[in-house]
C-alpha cells in the first residue's frame, strides 16, 4: 500500500505516517491529503476484473487507501442513481441535465461514502471511539457505521440547529449525542481538541481518509456516463470536503485514462452562509469566516469551512467558481425536483439546482452543455421544511360525494 498512496500536506508537501491518526501537518498546520501513485494504481487495477463488480464505493477499492487485508465495514453504500431530468431540462431549454442523487445512500446522504472508508480505517488503526461535529448528516452516518463496527460514537451538534430526521438517526443508532451552545464551527473546535486528549478518532472532513470514500461519486458519474465527464458539475458547498473530493475523483480517473475530460465546477453556497463564495466575489486570498451563518439548508450552514483551501484549489483548477443562492431559490428548486422529477432532496441537496437555474437565467452557461447537479441528501432528513412549504391535507366526510365535491367533480 505504501507504494500506491502517500499522505502529505496540501501546502508544504511533507509526508506523514498513514498508520497513525493525523489531521494536520506537523510542520505548517495545514490539512492533509492522500496522493495516489498512478503507475501503482494501474498495476493494482490490472490484476483484478474490477469493472465486473457492482457499482458502489468498494468497486474501486484498489483506488482507496486501506490495507489489503483490512476488514471492510459497508452497508452497500454508493451506486446511487444518476437521474436524467428531462422535464426540468425542457423547461430550462437545456440539452442535458442529470442529478446525482446521493440521498439514496443507506443513511440518506453522501456522508456514507466517506464513513465506510473512515470507519474501516479507524478499525485498521485500532481505534475504540470515533467522534465528529455535525450539522446532522455526518452524525447520522457516523453513528450507523460505528454501530456496524462496534465502536463507541460521540457526536457534537449545535443546539437547536439540526434537522429532526438527522438527529433521530444519530440517537437511534446509539451515538452519545452532545448539544453545544454554539454553532458548528465551535463544536468542531471542541472535537479537534478532544481527539488527542480523549483518544477519539475524528471523522469530520478534516480526516483525509473520509474524502477518499467521497471521491468515488465522481468515479461513478464517469462510469454512468460511459467513460465521459459532464461539462459542468454543480455542487453545494458547506465545509468544502465534498467538492474537493469530487474534483480529486475526476482528476484521478482522468489521469488513469478512465474518463474523458474534466468538468468545470460551480460551487453553490447559501446566501447567509457563504464565506467561500465571498472569496471568489472579492478575489480574496484568505477566508473571512461568517460569524453567524444562517440558512434553511442546515447541511451547509457553516461559517468557517475547514476545507476551504482544498475547495478553492479544486474549483480554480477546474476553471470554475463559487456563488450564492437565496433560501427562497433553494426551496423553489427543492419543490421543482420533487414535483417535476420525483426527486425528494433536502434543502442543501437542492442548492446545486438552484445555482444552475440562476446561471441559466443569467446566461452564464451554454444550454447545450451537459450538466450534473449533485444532490447530497434525502428530503426525509428535514421533514419540517418540506411540510412548512406544502399545502395542508384537506379533510372531508367519509363519502364519495364529499370527495367529488372537493375535487370539483359533477
Amino acid at each position: 500500500m505504501a507504494a500506491s498512496f502517500e499522505m502529505r500536506c496540501i501546502e508544504c508537501g511533507k509526508a506523514h505516517d498513514m498508520t497513525r491518526p493525523a489531521y494536520a501537518c506537523t510542520d505548517c498546520g495545514n490539512l492533509l491529503e492522500i496522493a495516489l501513485n498512478r503507475n501503482a494504481a494501474l498495476d493494482r487495477l490490472s490484476k483484478v476484473d474490477w469493472k465486473r463488480r457492482p457499482i458502489s464505493v468498494w468497486r474501486y477499492k484498489e483506488l482507496i487507501p486501506v490495507g489489503g487485508k483490512a476488514e471492510l465495514f459497508s452497508l452497500n453504500e454508493g451506486g446511487t442513481p444518476l437521474l436524467e431530468c428531462h422535464n426540468l431540462a425542457d423547461e430550462l431549454g437545456m440539452k442535458s441535465l442529470r442529478v446525482k442523487f446521493d440521498g439514496m445512500n443507506p443513511t440518506g446522504s453522501f456522508k456514507d461514502r466517506g464513513m465506510t472508508v473512515g470507519i474501516t480505517k479507524a478499525k485498521e488503526l485500532g481505534m475504540k471511539t470515533v467522534a465528529c461535529a455535525s450539522t446532522g448528516n455526518t452524525s447520522a452516518s457516523l453513528a450507523a457505521y460505528a454501530g456496524l463496527a462496534g465502536l463507541k460514537c460521540v457526536v457534537l451538534i449545535p443546539e437547536g440547529k439540526v434537522a429532526l430526521g438527522k438527529l433521530a438517526q444519530a440517537m437511534m443508532h446509539g451515538a452519545t449525542v452532545v448539544t453545544v451552545k454554539g454553532n458548528f464551527d465551535q463544536a468542531l473546535d471542541i472535537v479537534m481538541k478532544a481527539s488527542g486528549k480523549l483518544g477519539m478518532y475524528v471523522l469530520n472532513s478534516v480526516n483525509p481518509f473520509r474524502l477518499e470514500g467521497q471521491k468515488t461519486a465522481a468515479f461513478e458519474i464517469s462510469d454512468q456516463m460511459n467513460g465521459a465527464s459532464p461539462d459542468y458539475l454543480y455542487i453545494p458547498v458547506g465545509n468544502g470536503g465534498n467538492s474537493a473530493a469530487y474534483w480529486k475523483g475526476f482528476a484521478e480517473y482522468e489521469s488513469l485514462g478512465l474518463t474523458k475530460g474534466l468538468p468545470i465546477f460551480r460551487g453553490i453556497q447559501a446566501e447567509g452562509s457563504a464565506p467561500i463564495a465571498h472569496m471568489f466575489e472579492s478575489n480574496a486570498r484568505e477566508l473571512s469566516p461568517v460569524q453567524k451563518p444562517e440558512t434553511v439548508a442546515t447541511a451547509i450552514r457553516i461559517g468557517n469551512p475547514a476545507n476551504w483551501k482544498k475547495t478553492v484549489r479544486a474549483v480554480k483548477e477546474s476553471g470554475g467558481s463559487v456563488s450564492t443562492v437565496t433560501d427562497g431559490q433553494i426551496l423553489e428548486a427543492q419543490k421543482n425536483l420533487a414535483k417535476k422529477e420525483g426527486i425528494f432532496a433536502e434543502p442543501a441537496g437542492a442548492a446545486a439546482l438552484a445555482g444552475l437555474i440562476k446561471d441559466i437565467e443569467a446566461g452564464e452557461i451554454d444550454r447545450t452543455s451537459s450538466v450534473v447537479c449533485v444532490s447530497t441528501g434525502h428530503g426525509l432528513k428535514d421533514p419540517d421544511v418540506a411540510i412548512s412549504q406544502s399545502a395542508k391535507p384537506r379533510t372531508i366526510e367519509a363519502s364519495l360525494d364529499a370527495l367529488q365535491k372537493l375535487l370539483g367533480g359533477d
